[in-house]
């Protein structure tokens, strides 16, 4: 199956020019404010795609699904589409996990302080895995900010060293955009803004 990656849309998913693919995974901050409307705009794009599956998790921005029950939550997803919040799904023998945790960084939505309030998020992911999606990247790992910082989480790395999936995806730190290999795990930052919240990087494939 070929897998199309993206995230950090924020609003600006009708610019997209997407490849053909058989999976559409977005890795989080689907929004820019947070609000139901741009929620519903998003999905309303999502579920039109033609993609066999399409899979999203929120991020930081994407405050509507961390104030909203998820009762309320589900009433919006359309039936063909696949929302993940420290949850899983399974396609074709490939088993995919999903979370919006980030590092506290200004109380920004689905923010947690690193250790052990963080950790417990991580400590979820299932030990048989392929796929790992998270809203921001491990340390180290396309993590790096315009000012040289590393922001990534260095609990999700231990779990992710841990565990050994087939690919982390992530998105939040926009400047950080592209793909790195190490050990078992292939690792890809899909962010489609630069930093500038200008649309300018293209969707990351791979097949599975």
């Amino acid at each position: 199956m070929k897998f199309v990656i993206i995230s950090d849309s924020h609003g600006q998913q009708d610019k997209l020019n997407l490849p053909k693919g058989d999976v559409i995974i977005h890795a989080g901050d689907i929004s820019q404010r947070g609000g139901e409307n741009e929620v519903i705009d998003f999905l309303n794009w999502f579920t039109d795609l033609d993609f066999k599956y399409k899979i999203f998790i929120a991020g930081n921005h994407d405050f509507y699904f961390e104030r909203t029950p998820e009762e309320e939550i589900k009433k919006i997803i359309p039936d063909n589409v696949i929302y993940l919040c420290d949850s899983g799904t399974t396609i074709e023998n490939i088993k995919i996990w999903g979370s919006p945790i980030t590092p506290w960084f200004f109380n920004w939505a689905f923010n947690r302080h690193r250790g052990d309030q963080i950790a417990r998020h991580w400590d979820l992911i299932p030990s048989d895995i392929d796929i790992l999606i998270t809203h921001g990247p491990v340390f180290c790992k396309l993590d790096k900010t315009n000012d040289g910082q590393n922001a990534g989480c260095k609990d999700l790395l231990e779990k992710v060293r841990e565990l050994k999936p087939k690919f982390h995806i992530c998105g939040h730190i926009h400047e950080a955009y592209g793909q790195t290999t190490s050990s078992m795990t292939n690792y890809i930052n899909a962010s489609v803004l630069d930093e500038n919240y200008i649309l300018k990087n293209s969707a990351i494939t791979f097949d599975l």
